[in-house]
């Protein structure tokens, strides 16, 4: 049985217990623990090719887990079902995957999990009018996204996981080559969910913006945890192990991506 929102409150929103995963015959995840508790901010940080993004797309059921286990909300990963609960953005794609679309349509996307037949009501039609008016792309909802610059291009896809009003937003290096206007912005939109109580898991290169926003940091080495605790900031770059202090542009993780369930 599924754990409903007003039950199990002091149940983790997600617990990953020595979970092990390979891409290929090359292991990523070697024994990682993550647990974010409701209302937590926790960025994952790392070196590239430290598993973080693996992690995140385990989490979301788009890596399996080779040994381990993961609860959603309480309830084991192979029995959840309750996926509208949860907004996904993931790693270095575009808006609309090359297909035409408005900017208003991407975002409805995210509603469908909530829909019935695939109708929109207006709680959904107003779910994605707040979702673009968060992200600043109300201007745009009628525009092309192929249209967009890159920037915008990750607004309409955080505003999409907005429209889902989740319990839980995961994002996979949001700030990732987009400039300081649209870090600004995606900031703003953030602690505004934040400051709503929604529990936010992020993997990030460094904080950049986000940094008053974090709880908690976890540090992956090499498929493992180095360090859980004060985000390195706060303890100074050098006192964390493993954890390359890069900027802003640097590369991604050097790992390929699928297009996933949530995605």
């Amino acid at each position: 049985m599924q754990s409903t929102p007003g039950q199990a409150a002091d149940q983790p929103v997600i617990s990953l217990r020595g979970a092990t995963a390979s891409l290929g015959s090359r292991p990523v995840l070697r024994g990682v623990d993550l647990t974010v508790h409701r209302g937590e901010v926790v960025a994952l940080l790392g070196a590239n090719g430290s598993g973080k993004s693996t992690a995140v797309r385990a989490v979301v059921g788009q890596v399996p887990l080779a040994d381990g286990e993961l609860s959603l909300f309480g309830t084991d990963f192979k029995r959840f079902r309750a996926w509208s609960r949860i907004g996904y953005v993931p790693q270095r794609t575009t808006a609309a995957g090359g297909v035409p679309a408005t900017v208003r349509e991407v975002v409805s996307a995210g509603r469908l999990a909530r829909s019935r037949f695939g109708l929109l009501r207006k709680a959904d039609k107003d779910a994605v009018s707040r979702a673009l008016s968060l992200v600043d792309m109300d201007a745009y909802a009628d525009a092309s996204v192929n249209a967009l610059s890159g920037g915008q291009h990750q607004r309409v896809l955080i505003a999409r996981a907005l429209a889902v009003e989740p319990e839980l937003l995961i994002m996979d290096e949001p700030m990732a080559g987009v400039d300081l206007a649209n870090q600004a912005v995606l900031a703003h939109a953030l602690r505004t969910q934040v400051a709503a109580g929604t529990t936010v898991l992020l993997v990030l290169h460094e904080l950049g913006p986000l940094e008053p926003l974090i709880d908690r940091a976890v540090v992956l080495r090499d498929g493992c945890v180095v360090h859980d605790g004060p985000p390195p900031e706060a303890l100074g770059q050098h006192a964390l192990p493993g954890h390359d202090h890069v900027h802003p542009h640097a590369a991604h993780d050097a790992e390929p991506q699928r297009t996933g369930l949530l995605s």
